[in-house]
């Protein structure tokens, strides 16, 4: 049981800048449907995200490219139903937001309408200005996603640690304080050396949350399936797995099965 859930006071963006200015450390976590999203937050999670790494852990695709606004908001409103505390920020997903400010601005309302999420995570730097002040214009809160940012993966190439080296590191430090002055309340950074995630998380007041970042930032996020080993085919150095689910749901399975098929189950008791 967690020790965080006694404070049942709702988390919003304003509460996270607080914690940050305490030293409080955030956890977030991601998650798809009502179910599990119940679970999490009455855990205390802070913030959970709808990722569009929904794409990859459960309609099974090799990258999250293929997610839809549609997908997305189906998925961020049965989160939303489960959530009581946490702070819901639902990822826009590729093509709905880059090189069209405008559209970028319709996504974001549509994801806020439809699914009642309180925020919207949006991937980028300098090259998305335009788009994210459209959106904060329009009072939508916008978390940032620098350094590995898995929808430009066919840019990158692979899943290799980003900002190695100095003129990259340079750019990402110049695109979150950017990302500070727009407005947006956060920035989650992937898969970048702990220095610079620990500067970064230095030099700015808003949040900063890692995934393979350090220990040096704000704030920790980890995609469900992987924690709880759903998902074990993935095992990069920075995930910790927390229970073996796996293997449980597994063997529950199988012993199912093997009682129906010996007509062990039901039993008289289990019968009306």
């Amino acid at each position: 049981m967690s020790t965080y859930t006694e404070d049942q006071r709702k988390v919003t963006t304003r509460r996270l800048a607080e914690m940050k200015q305490r030293g409080e450390k955030i956890a977030m976590l991601t998650a798809y449907d009502y179910s599990m999203a119940k679970l999490i937050d009455e855990a205390g999670m802070d913030v959970i995200l709808v990722g569009d790494s929904a794409s990859n852990v459960m309609a099974g695709n090799v990258t999250t490219l293929p997610m839809t606004l549609d997908q997305m908001i189906y998925h961020a409103t049965s989160v939303v139903k489960g959530v009581k505390r946490a702070l819901v920020v639902a990822d826009l997903p590729f093509g709905t937001y880059q090189g069209n400010s405008k559209e970028a601005l319709a996504s974001a309302i549509r994801m806020m309408k439809e699914s009642s999420a309180e925020a919207v995570k949006i991937e980028g730097g300098s090259e998305i200005r335009e788009s994210i002040e459209r959106i904060l214009c329009a009072g939508i809160p916008v978390m940032g996603h620098l350094g590995l940012t898995p929808q430009s993966i066919n840019k990158f190439g692979s899943y290799a640690v980003r900002a190695k080296e100095e003129a990259e590191a340079a750019k990402l430090l110049e695109d979150a304080k950017l990302l500070e002055e727009l407005g947006c309340f956060a920035i989650v950074l992937e898969k970048i050396p702990a220095q610079l995630a620990s500067k970064v998380a230095k030099e700015l007041t808003i949040p900063v949350i890692g995934i393979g970042a350090g220990g040096g930032v704000d704030g920790q996020v980890l995609v469900m399936h992987d924690m709880l080993g759903i998902n074990k085919g993935f095992s990069p150095r920075f995930l910790r797995r927390y229970a073996d689910l796996s293997t449980l749901i597994n063997d529950a399975v199988a012993r199912y099965v093997d009682d129906v098929k010996t007509c062990d189950f039901p039993s008289e008791k289990e019968q009306y």
